[in-house]
């Protein structure tokens, strides 16, 4: 199976294209261009580079969400257009699993931060199990497990959930990435109570390659109902952006003016 992925859901952008368990080929860059500007001529140059034409990928993979808003809907509206012309399904990957997925085989639980501003993370816990890959074979898989499915909430209830699952996961230490990570590093520090390690750079960040190992696995353990077709596909934000929290908060504040102007009260500062 040929699958091409594409990152746009955080600070990277990247794009890479996956056969079967051979990665034949990855881009990313961390910089201070748009995506939509880093993105196209990196996926051109991939065009050209790769060992068979467009027509034969499979599928188109990207990272759903959560992440940056404009990043997603970048990411979206590039698989969504490449899904089209190839005529090809598109895989979405949660981005909490996919930025679990740069750390295959080790024995830590995983626990990815990104930074949703107004003290909170999206985040997930992970852990890769190995298993045989038949009964009369000899050779292991290693295989994501979700623990804590991506969500968003405090880093201060994500750090409790750690502590505490401690003793139920066999003593297993926890290892930290994502771009929350320089944001709470501090903050973890105090919170923590059990063994705990950052991934190093290089591993810390999303990665196109990740996304597509991680749509490699979904399509082995659940074929077609993990693709959508590209006209179906959304982006999962997991919560409201800025703009739409700041007009819910105003019409909140417009509905509570308007009650108490029925009761008979004007609000502070109303002027008839």
């Amino acid at each position: 199976m040929k699958l091409f992925a594409i990152e746009a859901s955080g600070p990277v952008a990247g794009c890479a294209v996956l056969e079967d368990d051979k990665l034949i080929a990855e881009f990313s860059v961390q910089n201070q261009k748009t995506h939509s500007q880093s993105l196209m001529p990196m996926m051109e140059q991939m065009k050209q580079i790769m060992p068979f034409p467009l027509s034969e990928i499979d599928a188109v993979v990207t990272t759903a969400g959560p992440g940056s808003f404009t990043g997603l809907r970048i990411g979206a509206a590039t698989a969504k257009g490449m899904g089209f012309a190839l005529g090809v399904p598109v895989i979405p990957v949660p981005t909490v699993d996919a930025l679990a997925c740069n750390l295959p085989g080790t024995d830590a639980l995983i626990c990815p931060i990104m930074d949703a501003r107004r003290q909170q993370v999206y985040t997930g816990i992970y852990c890769f199990e190995k298993q045989p890959a038949d009964p009369a074979s000899k050779e292991e898989q290693i295989l994501l497990r979700v623990l804590r499915p991506q969500c968003v909430r405090s880093i201060q209830e994500t750090a409790q959930e750690l502590n505490e699952m401690y003793s139920t996961a066999g003593g297993r230490s926890v290892v930290f990435l994502g771009d929350g990570v320089p944001v709470y590093r501090q903050v973890l520090a105090q919170l923590m109570q059990v063994p705990y390690r950052y991934a190093p750079a290089g591993t810390d960040r999303q990665r196109a390659a990740s996304a597509a190992v991680r749509a490699m696995q979904l399509c082995r353990e659940q074929g077609s109902a993990c693709m959508v077709s590209a006209d179906e596909f959304r982006p999962e934000y997991l919560r409201l952006s800025q703009a739409e929290r700041e007009l819910q908060e105003a019409r909140k504040a417009g509905d509570a003016a308007l009650e108490e102007l029925k009761a008979g009260h004007a609000p502070e500062g109303f002027i008839p």
